[in-house]
């Protein structure tokens, strides 16, 4: 579920405590968001008004001063570049392929501001704006082999 855009910089270290309190002593996280590719910016005035009300997309630098000084290890991350904005074409490409039922469950005026959202997100996804973090942790140094490789391993064990 995307919810740290919601959670806000003021919350990170209190974001990443009671995660680090809610895992095992082994257990690991991982955290998926949506981000800036540069520094830390505001949230556009659109978005902030209509679409995400308080929420704010963070830079990979305000995210990593969250857990700084807890014991709340950096295991992986990674960079997804380009992949969201795949994802918002397909569902812009839904919107309007549905807009009579959209527009008739809700109206135009959503309609409308929710396709030039998803559309300023596709641009911004495909321009290098933004990107989506996906950042694992751990409580321990220990609980993960040192490389990457257990990952592929486990992928193609679910893969049959």
């Amino acid at each position: 579920v995307g919810m740290f855009e919601h959670v806000g910089p003021a919350h990170y270290r209190t974001f990443f405590a009671k995660c680090r309190e809610l895992l095992t002593p082994e257990g690991v996280m991982l955290l998926h968001t949506i981000g800036r590719a540069g520094g830390p910016g505001v949230t556009d005035a659109f978005t902030a008004k209509y679409i995400f009300p308080g929420g704010y997309i963070p830079a990979l630098s305000e995210i990593l001063r969250g857990h700084e000084e807890l014991r709340f290890f950096l295991t992986d991350v990674e960079v997804l570049r380009l992949h969201y904005g795949h994802t918002l074409q397909h569902w812009y490409d839904r919107a309007m392929a549905a807009r009579q039922q959209i527009v008739a469950l809700y109206d135009e005026r959503f309609f409308a501001m929710w396709t030039y959202y998803l559309a300023g997100s596709l641009v911004s996804f495909e321009n290098g704006g933004l990107v989506n973090y996906q950042l694992q942790y751990s409580r321990s140094r220990t609980a993960l082999p040192i490389t990457r490789d257990y990952m592929a391993v486990e992928e193609a064990r679910l893969r049959g």
